[in-house]
């Protein structure tokens, strides 16, 4: 139930290629993580529910325990249903949160990550944004700042690319009424020296403003590193420190944040004291398995219907 990753080869039938050879000889039935967290009733019911999923029968979440939550997504404030779902407590004050999002739509993950407080988005290991961004940078380009600026924005909530643009844009030109605030300053110094140095200088201080907060703290770590160790000569250019960062952090794995959002593909095999669901509909028998089952005290499901009948 937890084969959810597909390399598109055909998947061994645990039925008839393995039990056909190898006869079961026992299961385990007691829910050894839910029952040390005090919830064994939930882990029974996510054993029957494993159990319907195998069969191809419906759950029914009204006939789950207390851990269990529906919100239902009736079509008038899905986006604002699926955000405040996002916000549940741990009943632990200290406890971790994750929060699954359609795998097919990164961007959605990073949209619910940048309106969710103290949220972080699980980034996939080939960190592509950033080695496409180190890729097209250009010191020498005429929109070299634009791109810096919306790359932040990409990392950070609360950055006001345009604004920023604009106003950079008005100094320059000697029209703003105005003193140039510390991130402005960083804007004009980068225009001025044009160096890797000066895109680290305005990255922390955009990630210095009040109101910014940065939920994508992985590609952001890399990308400065990277701009830190390059010197543009050939084999160390921008993108290749950026390939090298992303390899040192395919090593160095990633920590759990207290409250993360991504996809199953990149949740499996994480535990968390809750675990929510904000596209249960659309998820198939394994992958809302793999979602159901990551959190130990609560389960916050979002759908259209109390009825899943997952393919």
């Amino acid at each position: 139930m937890q084969a959810i990753f597909d390399f598109g080869d055909q998947l061994a039938d645990w039925d008839e290629h393995v039990c056909k050879h190898f006869p079961v000889v026992g299961e385990l039935t007691t829910p050894w993580r839910w029952k040390i967290a005090g919830t064994e009733r939930f882990g029974l019911w996510l054993l029957e529910v494993r159990r319907h999923l195998i069969a191809g029968k419906p759950i029914d979440l009204r006939t789950a325990p207390p851990e269990v939550t529906w919100v239902h997504l009736d079509g008038t404030d899905d986006y604002g249903r699926r955000l405040r779902a996002a916000n549940v407590q741990s009943p632990d004050r200290t406890g971790s949160v994750l929060i699954i999002e359609e795998s097919t739509s990164p961007q959605r993950q990073r949209d619910i990550a940048s309106k969710t407080p103290g949220a972080i988005t699980v980034e996939s290991v080939d960190l592509r944004d950033l080695v496409d961004f180190a890729r097209l940078f250009d010191l020498d380009a005429c929109d070299c700042l634009d791109r810096i600026v919306n790359f932040a924005a990409s990392v950070m909530t609360n950055v006001g690319p345009s604004d920023l643009i604009r106003r950079v844009q008005s100094i320059r030109r000697g029209a703003a009424r105005t003193e140039p605030s510390e991130v402005e300053e960083a804007a004009l110094a980068f225009e001025t020296s044009r160096s890797t140095q000066a895109v680290v200088y305005l990255l922390v201080e955009i990630g210095k403003q009040g109101g910014v907060r940065t939920h994508r703290p992985a590609v952001l770590r890399a990308c400065i590193k990277a701009l830190q160790t390059c010197d543009r000569t050939e084999g160390n250019t921008f993108h290749d420190a950026a390939i090298r960062a992303r390899e040192q952090n395919r090593l160095v794995g990633r920590p759990l944040p207290r409250r993360a959002v991504g996809s199953t593909l990149l949740l499996k095999g994480l535990e968390a004291d809750v675990s929510v669901i904000l596209n249960a509909a659309d998820l198939n028998a394994r992958n809302l398995y793999v979602a159901m089952t990551r959190g130990s005290k609560k389960l916050v499901v979002c759908s259209p219907s109390p009825i899943l009948n997952p393919v």
